[in-house]
């Protein structure tokens, strides 16, 4: 749950945002910077976080009552090697921030930190990844919480898409690709696993929204809403220009988490009552259809 130390909006003297030319830091660097806030963004050409004396260099740049958003990673985390690189990126922003005096900061962690539930997952579940790339965000949010003494929010966002991704992971990133190149759009089994996606965009504005109320706390990143990975590409390719089709191919290892995996975001209403996420399906289709202009 979340808690405003700041009784009404107000901008923060600067943000730097580590990893700020990343897909989640450079969304919101975006936003920080149309409300004509002074933002930072230390991308790894600055400063490598696995580097010897990264640490040193980070602290140099920050400033006392800098507002900072942790958003460097090296993810999804696939192996033990890209985890103990996670954990050195981690000690080095947390060391550098032991001594900065900031003002407020946000450390971007994953829904991954949750095992799966019967039920919808809320801040209140309990943490108990069964991934690689689980167990890092875990051990990154019990390294900021135990060494940093600034006021401290751990935001933890589900599946995100947008038109910015990196990853190409399977969903609506890989299947606007997909389209946009009038290739058919392949599903796992018949595509029928529910999962909840955030757009980009909205997970930059809740973002804004914590650094401006100081919020601290932990808060989920989801609509609430569950989406058929089959209804998600029938989106994209009903928005596309080109005719592409949706193929079922043939599911190799089990549905990942069940097939479902709901949240409760309880918490998000209460802490921002005016806030709506954009609609999932819509919002898919008509990125698809801005990205093929």
């Amino acid at each position: 749950m979340l808690r405003h130390l700041a009784p009404a909006p107000m901008a923060p003297a600067r943000v730097v945002v580590i990893g700020g030319s990343g897909f989640v830091g450079g969304a919101l660097c975006r936003r920080i910077a149309r409300a004509q806030i002074p933002v930072l963004a230390i991308t790894r050409q600055q400063i490598d976080l696995l580097a010897d004396g990264a640490e040193k260099q980070l602290r140099a740049i920050l400033q006392p009552g800098d507002a900072v958003v942790a958003a460097a990673a090296r993810a999804p985390c696939r192996s033990l090697d890209m985890l103990v690189e996670n954990v050195k990126m981690t000690r080095a922003m947390v060391a550098a921030l032991k001594d900065a005096a900031p003002s407020h900061v946000i450390n971007i962690s994953s829904d991954a930190v949750y095992a799966d539930e019967p039920v919808p997952i809320d801040e209140e579940t309990p943490t108990a990844p069964g991934t690689l790339h689980g167990a890092m965000h875990l051990a990154r949010e019990i390294a900021f919480r135990s060494d940093i003494s600034a006021p401290l929010t751990i935001v933890r966002p589900t599946l995100l898409y947008g038109l910015e991704d990196p990853h190409n992971g399977y969903g609506p990133n890989r299947f606007r690709r997909l389209a946009a190149a009038g290739e058919n759009i392949a599903v796992f089994g018949a595509g029928e696993e529910r999962r909840d996606h955030v757009w980009i965009d909205d997970l930059a504005e809740i973002l804004f929204r914590i650094l401006t109320r100081r919020s601290i706390g932990a808060l989920n990143v989801a609509t609430g809403e569950v989406h058929s990975f089959r209804a998600l590409a029938e989106a994209v390719a009903g928005a596309s220009r080109r005719k592409v089709a949706v193929e079922e191919t043939p599911r190799v290892g089990p549905m990942p988490h069940n097939g479902y995996r709901p949240f409760d975001i309880e918490a998000t209403r209460a802490a921002f009552p005016d806030f709506a996420y954009a609609p999932t399906i819509a919002t898919v289709a008509k990125l698809q259809t801005f990205a093929e202009q």
